[in-house]
């Protein structure tokens, strides 16, 4: 799968990603830090990614109001970051490309 991390996701969620095989591309590697919320979505959905961000209310919003999109997951911060990828392996596993592509999940 193809994942596009907002500058809010943590790097060890990267580093996650990219041990598993997955395309990951970060917003600091290829747009401005202050580039808007809007532009980003669709910079994600022209790379065909799924978006990945700590930001649920505007991007909940972006993607609800931009269907069909890519998918989006809202990475809800935890304690550590044992817990953060343990919830992000958790919704790999449970949902896999299809229940991630096209969809709203949260992680």
């Amino acid at each position: 799968m193809k994942f596009f991390l907002d500058h809010d996701v943590p790097d060890h969620i990267f580093a996650f990603l990219i041990q598993r095989g997955h395309a990951v591309i970060r917003l600091r590697d290829v747009l401005p830090v202050d580039t808007t919320d809007e532009d980003v979505f669709a910079f994600a959905q022209r790379e065909r990614a799924i978006m990945v961000s700590c930001n649920r209310n505007h991007f909940l919003a972006l993607a609800s109001s931009n269907h069909p999109n890519h998918g989006l997951i809202v990475l809800v911060r935890r304690k550590n970051r044992h817990q953060e990828s343990a919830r992000f392996l958790r919704l790999l596993t449970r949902a896999g490309d299809v229940g991630l592509t096209g969809n709203i999940n949260f992680a």
